[in-house]
């Protein structure tokens, strides 16, 4: 099961300690949270096929979020948590 990374500053209440470096991207799955703004999509695509060519990523998992101005859902968090060593959130425009 892979780790999901929150990018915003956490309290130091929250701060996680399980955190772990990926030496490698090579066999790794990649997810991409789209925050659904425009270009997003298109940034997401390219960045997932250059991972595939020339990194080895085995995979790579899309989820868009309805608006960008609502975090994604609990559902596909666990979902990217459960399936992907890395995730990537973006944003567009």
């Amino acid at each position: 099961m892979g780790l999901l990374y929150d990018p915003t500053a956490p309290r130091q209440a929250e701060a996680r300690q399980d955190r772990r470096k990926l030496e490698t991207l090579a066999g790794k799955v990649v997810g991409f949270i789209d925050n659904a703004k425009p270009n997003f999509d298109l940034l997401a695509d390219d960045l997932a096929d250059l991972l595939v060519a020339n990194y080895g990523v085995s995979r790579v998992v899309k989820r868009r979020k309805p608006s960008a101005s609502i975090p994604a859902s609990e559902e596909v968090i666990n979902e990217l948590a459960g399936q992907c060593d890395l995730v990537i959130t973006g944003s567009g425009d």
